[in-house]
Formats: structure tokens, sequence, C-alpha cells
């Protein structure tokens, strides 16, 4: 991995920029595997995250997608839970946690604690607890507890209910995506997460956008935290976003287009819904272009095997909703496609993440026609950006919406119900009573 010059650390913890990973007193086993690994200078979370970790402090960290924040927490957990000897192993105690919203990044998670601690003495436990595969198999897994149970919040309540885990003693509390997690409506279950962990040694909390949802999360559970954000400047430029405007009755058509012209390796391509992946699929299918679809429908098993085969590129394309915007890490993804728009505009910002990662160049494109014009000013004006409208040849949108495009038939119609500033304001203050004080 190879960054520009990391941003300062934060105020909190250190002054000092942090050029190489040996400045941060990590054991001598986890330097050598992260070198191996090709890690060179450390990202600016992952400099001004680490030893914040390391000094014992809580965390409420904001950085994009891609910005290396799953060593920026893992490094410095397997560091402490290696010197501390290691887990109770009488029952099924945990002693990390690390809550996520999906499977995949749950997956993904474990894998990263996997391979970064894979050479340390003694023995790191570590385990990932999902849905959509048996119970029976992951109960049998937690006999002994672990050191690090990665898991998403639904199953973790059914395991624990079946007394296969224990959360009594976890002394370090991570909730990554916590904004994904609250937007997924996992509120209630993370109560109840919270209630059986009683007070954690430690909580890190990382969460690309700060909702005010997430501000009283924050301020239940975390016990005066090193703040760190990590803004766009601090990061790498390396991913380029296109706007191309086009008819919607030929988005298609374009589509098919882009993809035999530039003759991408890899291509992964967002649609709102489970039926328009089919119905793009189909589409591809019939002008001879491969794909494949990734959504809920999909069984656990299938989803795993869709996303290896996309990982190793044997799979050109892979349409999916939003299911896979959050939490997919797929080595130098060179393209990223937005064939509809995401409804949230922090949502747009993790789809075109998944291209451009750790310093790789990337492409984030999206295809815009009339109906979603004043949706993606919305998306601009959130994210702070404002991107050029191209046009390609043959594929050029009509200077006024077609008579049949939805935006020219259909009224303004008023926000819904509770959906304004005030409520806003209000539900802000029923969840901080709500999740209370820590």
């Amino acid at each position: 991995m190879s960054f520009n010059s990391p941003a300062s650390a934060d105020k909190a913890t250190s002054a000092l920029a942090v050029n190489d990973f040996s400045q941060f007193t990590l054991l001598p086993q986890l330097n050598d595997r992260i070198a191996t690994l090709g890690y060179q200078i450390p990202t600016p979370v992952q400099a001004q995250v680490i030893p914040a970790v390391m000094a014992g402090r809580d965390v409420q960290a904001k950085a994009s997608t891609g910005s290396g924040k799953t060593a920026a927490f893992a490094l410095p957990l397997l560091d402490m839970l290696a010197k501390s000897g290691g887990r109770d192993s009488s029952a099924n105690w945990v002693s990390c946690l690390v809550l996520v919203p999906t499977r995949e990044l749950a997956q993904q998670v474990a894998d990263s604690f996997k391979s970064y601690g894979s050479e340390l003495k003694g023995s790191i436990k570590t385990l990932a607890v999902y849905g959509g595969v048996s119970v029976n198999s992951q109960m049998l897994s937690l006999r002994g507890g672990c050191d690090v149970l990665v898991a998403t919040p639904g199953r973790l309540l059914d395991l624990v209910s079946s007394n296969a885990v224990k959360l009594g003693r976890v002394k370090h509390l991570v909730l990554d995506e916590a904004d994904r997690m609250l937007g997924l409506g996992f509120q209630e279950e993370l109560q109840q997460i919270l209630a059986l962990i009683k007070q954690p040694k430690q909580s890190l909390l990382f969460s690309a956008t700060f909702g005010e949802e997430t501000q009283a999360l924050t301020q239940a559970l975390l016990n005066q935290p090193a703040k760190i954000e990590i803004t766009d400047s601090e990061q790498p430029v390396s991913l380029v976003q296109r706007v191309i405007t086009v008819n919607k009755v030929k988005k298609t058509q374009l589509l098919i287009h882009l993809l035999k012209e530039n003759q991408w390796r890899q291509v992964l391509v967002f649609a709102s819904a489970k039926n328009s992946c089919n119905k793009i699929q189909q589409k591809l299918e019939k002008a001879g272009i491969s794909a494949q679809v990734f959504h809920s429908d999909k069984a656990q098993g299938a989803r795993t095997r869709l996303m290896q085969g996309f990982k190793s590129g044997d799979i050109q394309v892979l349409i999916a909703t939003d299911i896979a915007a959050r939490g997919i890490d797929i080595e130098k993804l060179p393209v990223v496609i937005n064939y509809e728009l995401p409804r949230s505009p922090a949502d747009y910002m993790h789809r075109i993440g998944r291209s451009g990662r750790a310093g790789e160049s990337g492409l984030g494109l999206s295809l815009i026609s009339h109906d979603e014009y004043h949706h993606f000013k919305v998306i601009e004006k959130k994210n702070k950006l404002k991107l050029q409208r191209e046009q390609i040849v043959g594929f050029e949108a009509d200077k006024e919406a077609p008579l049949d495009c939805p935006s020219r038939q259909a009224k303004p119609q008023a926000k819904p119900a509770g959906t304004g500033k005030k409520h806003r304001k209000k539900q802000a203050q029923v969840n901080a009573e709500v999740w209370g004080k820590k």
C-alpha cells in the first residue's frame, strides 16, 4: 500500500505525523506481518486511531470507506489481546466484540483480524457470526469462548439467548459502520447488547456519517473519546467521479455500450432493487455480456461464492443492490457504476468507495436520467461535490424530459409527516433519552 503523507495525529493523542508503523510500538510479530502484507505508510485514520486505542482511550472516528479503518482498530486490539495473555476459556466468554451491519462485512473484518494476527505467538481465536447460515455450527465454534467475535446484532442475540456466548467480560467493544446499523433498524438490538455488556473497558465507534441518531449513540456509549475526523483533503485522490446524462429508455443500451467499449476487467453495477438487478442481468446476457446478480434473495452460500468469483476475476460484471455497498473490500476494483442512484447521499459515497481503495486508481460512474437530476444535485450538495455532466455520442439526453418521464408527470408532493427539521430535533431528544447516559 502506498499513500500520500498522512495527516497529523489527533491533538488528544499526538501532535506528530506518523510515517512508519514501527512508531506505534506494536508487537514485532504484528509489524512483521503488516510489512509482509505491503503496508508502508499508515493512512490518516490509522495514524490517529492506533495510538489512541493503544492508550486505552474511547474513540469516535469519522472516515470514508476505503480509508483503512479496519486495520486502524484491529492492529492495536490484537496487540493488547496478545499482551494480556488471552481469554478465559472456562466458559463462552468474549474479550473483544466487533458489531457490524452485514454478513459480508462480518466475514471481511474477521478475515482481517486473522490475517493481521497470524504470526502472533499463542492463539488469538477470532470468529464471525451472522445470519443466513446454520446457527448450530456457530454455537459449536463458540465453545470455550473467543478473543475476537465479529457479529451482526440479530445473530449475536440469538446466540446469547441460547447461552452459546456470554458478553459480561467484554473488554473492548467496536461498532463499525454505526450509521448503517442504525439505518437498518438495529437500534433495539444494540440497546439489548449494550445492556448485556454493561461497562466495557474500551469502546470504539466508527462511522462514515454522524447523524442525530448516531450522535445519541455516541453520547451513551463513549467516555471522553478521542474525536477523529478524516476530511476528503486528507485522503489520497485516487477515485475519479463521472456523471453521464441519458434518456431513461436508453440507459441499459448505454451501459452495454460502455461495457463493450471500455472492456473493463471488473465492474460493480448498482441498482436500487432486486427486480432491477435481475432485469439488467437479462438484458446484458442478451447482449452477450456475462453478468451475475448479488442481493438479499441469494442464500448466504451463494453470496459468498459470487463474491469470491468476483474478487478472483471469474465474474466480470456483478449487479448488486446496496447490500454490497458497505463492507466489501475488492482489491483494485477499477469501476463502480450507479445504474440507479441510492436514496441516501451517504450511500452514494459508500457505493463508489468500493473503487479507488488503498491508493489504487478507480472510477465511480453514475448514469442519470431526467427524473434523477434533482436527486443527484442533493447528493452533490450533501457530499460537497460539483461534477460536470457528460454525454456520450449516440446516447445524448434530450434537453427537456420526454413526455413519459416521471419527472414531468408527477406533481410535487408535500413532505411526509415526521420528516421535517422540528421532528428530527425532537427525535434526537427522544433517542438521547432512550440510549441514556453512560
